[in-house]
């Protein structure tokens, strides 16, 4: 996605530009080194996915631009001094958006409405609000929402057994690195126990889950490429704001439904993006 990204604004790699990739392996205790090895190659700017990885980034170098894409809050994890005006040497995009937590739930309950116990599966160390607004939004639906922990995937079994132990009938996944990298283990176990799951990104529906309703990645991704483009040109990371999603996409997996035995309103396929049949 970045080199079609760059592609698009005339950077051909080895040509006009170079790129140094840099790939942690999910072993969190590479980033340091990984990050610190990147800035002594004094690129013109640093280009980061993930929320668990730019805090690392951002301690490497407070000097050299940093462009980031991640689902966690830049400020909370101290990237930024306001989304508007970010100040110091990083910038970018968060999926973050407060009213997602609370539609994904309400499409859940809509075409899944007897569902009264959800799992809300999410790494209790990423710094948002999903699981407060989530929470807040089942009151008002009427759902008990269980938090399920986490935080990396050698937790994966002991939250599927907490989630079988909680008498659980509907599974809410808050998509990180963590939750991702275990996508098709939590969505077969999820069918397997015959649960309708809700996911926050496209490829959730995708891969068999009920729904997912979030914002389009390769989209978000195309953006920040926009300011990496902006950077080289002269602009100052400090002066770009952050920028959050505006346009969310809702995908249905009518085979899952079927299989959970759910008729989905015709009103309610109507709405969808896209209909996996």
């Amino acid at each position: 996605m970045l080199q079609q990204g760059l592609r698009d604004h005339g950077y051909i790699d080895g040509q006009n530009i170079s790129i140094d990739y840099r790939f942690a392996e999910g072993k969190a205790e590479r980033l340091p080194d990984l990050a610190a090895d990147l800035v002594r190659l004094k690129p013109d700017g640093l280009f980061v996915i993930g929320g668990d990885v730019a805090p690392f980034v951002s301690k490497a170098t407070q000097t050299i631009p940093i462009v980031f894409v991640m689902s966690a809050d830049p400020l909370q994890l101290g990237l930024v001094a306001t989304l508007a005006r970010p100040g110091g040497n990083a910038t970018g995009f968060t999926f973050l958006q407060d009213k997602l937590a609370s539609k994904r739930l309400e499409l859940l309950k809509e075409v899944a409405p007897r569902i009264s116990r959800v799992a809300f599966l999410s790494n209790p160390d990423h710094p948002d609000n999903e699981l407060r607004v989530a929470q807040r939004a089942a009151t008002t639906l009427g759902v008990h929402l269980e938090p399920i922990e986490m935080r990396g995937p050698n937790d994966l079994n002991d939250a599927l057994q907490a989630i079988t132990k909680a008498s659980i009938d509907a599974l809410y996944v808050v998509a990180s690195r963590q939750t991702v990298a275990s996508l098709p283990h939590i969505v077969n176990f999820a069918a397997k126990n015959e649960l309708p799951l809700a996911g926050g990104w496209g490829a959730w529906a995708q891969a068999g889950g009920l729904l997912s309703y979030g914002p389009n990645v390769g989209e978000v991704v195309r953006n920040a490429v926009t300011y990496v483009d902006k950077i080289l040109k002269g602009a100052k990371a400090g002066d770009l704001p952050v920028q959050q999603p505006t346009r969310f996409e809702l995908l249905v997996n009518l085979r899952s439904a079927k299989a959970l035995g759910l008729s989905i309103s015709e009103s309610f396929l109507l709405r969808a993006d896209k209909v996996i049949e």
